[in-house]
């Protein structure tokens, strides 16, 4: 009875409440035992000096791992790093250092300039990541909800991340929103978040696909009524049809939450998801 309570619990908590909610227990059952937390190292040298945690193995280090930035979702207004303690030491346990950078919201700062913070961050990973027995040549870009848009505008040719061959070993968006025009009329905050109105068309993922994207991983579940899979299908196709690499994965029965909380030890046997994560990182590996 216990069992079933316990399960019960976690199953229904919102995942973005921070006290005594869903995602803290995920925190506290993450696993520990071999993973290291390195937390708040600045990466920004600006007034509002943004920092970022580092997941990894301990024990007999190897060098040159694969990383994974992650940047976390809230729709551009809420959220912090130390939430997703259970996906760094969940992907840390795999092998992979993981890098969970803060950002700038909104209404401090407009999209340009979370992208920006997003793209010094990664930045500070090129440049630093090979002193945490990270390879630099091996990383990858990783987000759910809004956080999964940060890392397709970095994954894509865009102004904030250039030549993203070059720079990325591939990026994972989960339950991203990549072609959400127009707004509705109750998203009255998006319309200020994405302004001007004449420039709207630029804030899309979608319109900035020219084949030229890192290899991307797009991850959504069909039963998502937050952010619709449209989305990573739309994207996945388009950037198909200009030659560039997608894979898609459409997984069920999974809320907008659920998507990210998968990554979890604790609930991985909802959904593949990790188990795809992992295999998209060493099928990148091998390739380059």
């Amino acid at each position: 009875m216990r069992n079933i309570t316990f399960w019960s619990f976690i199953l229904s908590t919102p995942f973005w409440l921070t006290a005594c909610s869903g995602v803290q227990i995920l925190n506290n059952l993450a696993p520990r035992i071999g993973i290291e937390r390195i937390a708040d190292i600045d990466f920004q040298n600006k007034p509002h000096s943004l920092q970022l945690d580092i997941y990894r193995p301990t024990g007999n280090l190897k060098k040159d791992m694969p990383v994974v930035i992650f940047y976390w979702g809230g729709r551009w207004q809420e959220g912090d790093k130390s939430m997703y303690q259970f996906l760094g030491r969940e992907l840390a346990k795999q092998g992979i250092i993981t890098v969970i950078p803060n950002y700038r919201l909104w209404p401090q700062v407009g999209y340009k300039e979370f992208l920006s913070d997003s793209a010094d961050a990664l930045n500070w990973v090129h440049a630093q990541i090979e002193n945490y027995f990270g390879d630099s040549n091996r990383i990858f870009v990783m987000g759910h909800s809004a956080g999964a848009y940060n890392a397709v505008m970095l994954a894509l040719n865009t102004p904030f991340n250039p030549n993203p061959q070059r720079t990325l070993a591939g990026a994972i968006g989960i339950s991203g929103p990549y072609d959400f025009l127009p707004f509705a009329d109750d998203e009255q905050d998006l319309k200020q978040i994405f302004a001007p109105a004449k420039q709207y068309a630029d804030s899309q993922p979608i319109n900035w696909v020219d084949g030229k994207n890192a290899p991307l991983l797009l991850i959504h579940s069909l039963d998502d009524d937050i952010v619709y899979a449209k989305n990573s299908q739309n994207l996945a196709h388009k950037i198909e049809e200009h030659g560039g690499q997608a894979e898609l994965l459409l997984t069920k029965n999974l809320s907008h939450a659920m998507s990210i909380g998968v990554v979890s030890n604790l609930l991985a046997w909802k959904a593949p998801t990790t188990e795809r994560i992992i295999d998209f990182i060493a099928k990148q590996n091998q390739q380059n």
